[in-house]
């Protein structure tokens, strides 16, 4: 990839979709809030036939110009509306998804992407972009849809696995950025012939998301936390409290009530029903030289 790859830094795909102003702005406010620089990457493809064979140069040079010019336009209104945050955009003629993969690699702290788009970000979360992006991506990536910004708590899913353990380092350092709340859940579904009684099953799912959240809370005191026990499906059970939510964090995998939430249809639903953006929560690794 020929972008200028910039480490320590959010980075949002951008595509001129309104969605995608809505994950920009929505990055650039958590840039101000974090002092954190932001980059605004737009990835495009030349999809007219020619162009597999002897593009024509002006239409190449067209096309350039238009996402350079599309770039220039966000990152001048993110100025305007945040002069404190350090913005700069790039444009680069490649797929989208390895473009903002790659970034993450590079080293960018969170990569924040629309709910869906157009042109170089097209369907996000409902094709194979999006796919690659939860699946794959070695930092966070929040995925801006519904409110994208908004009061209410912080709610975060937890089930004990390592990669919730992930998402409660990033829901805390959340709810404290923003002066909010902060939600904890456990989802368990109850068999249908249990061999423990009810209550015994939910002292034991309280017990066990106590000891995940006790040393968040330690190193966290000034976050007010809420600790939920919730009987049902994680995915019914996150997008029925993000309707008051200002941000829903998960973990990539896991293991219980949130088993397999990117790979399957439990993050499927989450990603395209949640009323607040989303945190998936991919646990961050070295950066990678280019």
């Amino acid at each position: 990839m020929h972008a200028n790859i910039s480490p320590h830094r959010i980075v949002a795909g951008y595509d001129g979709s309104g969605e995608a102003r809505a994950a920009v702005e929505w990055a650039a406010a958590e840039a101000e809030r974090t002092a954190t620089a932001l980059q605004i990457v737009n990835a495009y493809q030349i999809t007219w036939p020619g162009a597999y064979y002897a593009a024509v140069a002006e239409q190449t040079t067209a096309a350039r110009e238009a996402a350079e010019g599309m770039i220039a336009e966000i990152c001048d209104q993110v100025r305007e509306r945040h002069p404190g945050v350090d913005v700069f955009g790039v444009s680069v003629q490649a797929l989208p998804a390895s473009t903002l993969l790659e970034l993450g690699d590079a080293g960018a702290r969170l990569l924040v992407v629309g709910n869906r788009g157009a042109g170089g970000i097209t369907n996000l979360v409902m094709g194979s972009v999006s796919h690659q992006v939860a699946t794959h991506a070695s930092v966070p990536v929040a995925v801006v849809r519904g409110r994208g910004a908004g009061d209410g708590p912080v709610v975060v899913g937890v089930d004990g696995s390592p990669a919730s353990g992930t998402a409660l380092a990033l829901a805390f350092e959340a709810a404290r950025s923003r002066r909010a709340g902060l939600v904890a859940i456990r989802a368990h579904v109850t068999p249908a012939q249990p061999a423990l009684p009810l209550r015994d099953i939910e002292e034991h799912e309280r017990a066990e998301l106590g000891a995940s959240l006790a040393q968040w809370v330690d190193k966290y005191p000034d976050v007010q936390v809420e600790a939920l026990v919730a009987a049902g499906r994680a995915a019914k059970v996150l997008i029925g409290v993000s309707h008051t939510a200002q941000l829903v964090v998960v973990g990539s995998r896991g293991h219980g009530g949130f088993a397999g939430l990117l790979l399957g249809s439990v993050g499927q639903q989450l990603m395209q029903h949640t009323e607040c953006p989303v945190l998936i929560a991919h646990e961050r690794k070295a950066a990678v030289s280019r």
